[in-house]
């Protein structure tokens, strides 16, 4: 199982490799069924001027549309960094079964780190989390896009 996590999270690092050299904070994500990648994408909050344009949003929505359904039963997402607040309340409300998570976020993630929003059982669905995948992989993407970022603004 660990090889095809692997594999899947190779697949989250390339969308979020397309976020960087877009200048966008590198974050991919992909939704998987059934052994198949149904769904890619990564941030786009800068392209399109839109706070809600993260990776997993972005993917939900179209592995909703391929799936003709908002409930994204039996799918499992492999995103590279830890979902935000909002991301977490989407993953709840599509129904998906789990999340695989590169690097966590330790100002923002809430899937564990700051709080952890998916095995509240307040809410009508909980979401399983496995931390760690490709974190090495994740991490070193996301420094090095925000250290390119501080020498930009030091150029200006």
């Amino acid at each position: 199982m660990k090889e095809k996590n692997n594999i899947y999270m190779k697949e989250a690092l390339k969308q979020a490799q397309k976020a960087y050299e877009k200048m966008e904070v590198p974050v991919g994500a992909v939704i998987v069924k059934d052994g198949k990648i149904i769904a890619r994408a990564y941030n786009q909050k800068e392209y399109k001027n839109d706070t809600t344009n993260h990776a997993e949003i972005l993917a939900i929505k179209k592995a909703s549309k391929k799936l003709n359904s908002w409930r994204l039963l039996d799918c499992d997402m492999y995103v590279t960094l830890e979902p935000c607040s909002m991301c977490a309340g989407a993953l709840i409300q599509s129904r998906i079964r789990k999340v695989y998570i590169g690097a966590s976020d330790e100002k923002t993630g809430a899937c564990g780190s700051v709080l952890n929003l998916l095995g509240d059982y307040k809410f009508n669905h909980t979401v399983e989390i496995e931390k760690g995948i490709l974190e090495n992989e994740c991490e070193a993407l996301l420094k090095a896009f925000f250290k390119d970022l501080r020498n930009i603004k030091r150029k200006k």
